[in-house]
């Protein structure tokens, strides 16, 4: 936190967090319910950031947005990771073909565009937040075990991960007991990364109208809807825009510091 690309990061992402508390627990108003008696009404007092093209309150439209967009990425996140980190661990500690095997399959996963590979499942499971969990996990995998796995690669061959050999641990006890803890560092820093970039694809794909279902809100959806009403209402694109983009700068900014201190050539600069 000595960082200022620490603080600014942490700030933000903090807003974003609290807009998804509240998204959960109170709105000010209901962001599901039309009124078509308040269609399009500029931003005021009674609506701070006004209504959109069926009268429900884009202020509470935005925090509902918020808890989807960050249980999508959490979730997503938290899969992939656990996931690639134990397939990382597995194929890096453990040669044979069997290890070749799976990287093969890996790497074949990484040739498909990220987009085009989380198209391509979500029309499997359909337009839904598992639907999109499940289609970036999928995607997200891959680049998770790559990583793992390279850093595993030269963790194995370290004197302490030798020396629980030389005592009589079960080669899995050792992966998991010194390998993989010593690789948490580049783990920390690219589960940080995949949660901006989860919330940019969940936010994309809602856009493409492939995320959550309507009525329910989310950031790519609101921003799909202003499109008829851009001149009209310019307060529709501009609320999630810079929702999604100050939640973005925030990951980044702290994503950057944590590769920052995790990196030793780096780590007492500020």
């Amino acid at each position: 936190m000595r960082r200022p690309n620490a603080k600014i990061g942490a700030v933000l992402i903090a807003v974003m967090l609290v807009a998804a508390v509240f998204g959960v627990m109170y709105t000010p108003y209901d962001p599901i319910i039309n009124n078509l008696h308040a269609r399009l009404v500029a931003p005021s007092g009674q609506h701070w950031l006004g209504t959109d093209e069926w009268g429900r309150d884009v202020f509470s439209r935005l925090l509902n947005g918020a808890s989807v967009s960050v249980f999508v990425s959490f979730a997503t996140v938290l899969v992939s990771v656990s996931i690639g980190a134990l397939v990382g661990a597995l194929t890096g500690y453990f040669s044979g073909w069997p290890s070749r095997f799976v990287m093969l399959f890996i790497d074949a996963l990484l040739a498909f565009p990220s987009l085009i590979m989380a198209l391509g499942v979500i029309a499997v499971f359909g337009a839904s937040s598992t639907g999109v969990i499940i289609a970036l996990s999928l995607t997200y995998i891959p680049a998770v075990a790559r990583v793992v796995r390279a850093n595993v690669l030269s963790l194995r061959e370290k004197e302490y991960v030798e020396a629980s050999r030389v005592m009589g641990n079960a080669e899995l006890y050792t992966m998991l007991r010194h390998a993989l803890p010593n690789a948490v560092a580049p783990i920390i820093v690219l589960a940080t990364a995949l949660f901006g970039w989860a919330l940019l694809a969940e936010s994309a794909l809602s856009f493409l109208g492939l995320g959550v279902p309507p009525p329910a809100s989310s950031w790519g959806g609101m921003l799909a809807d202003s499109r008829n009403y851009v001149e009209q209402a310019p307060w529709l694109a501009i609320a999630p825009g810079l929702a999604i983009s100050l939640s973005l700068l925030g990951v980044n900014l702290f994503g950057d510091a944590l590769r920052d201190e995790f990196d030793p050539h780096m780590k007492n600069l500020v």
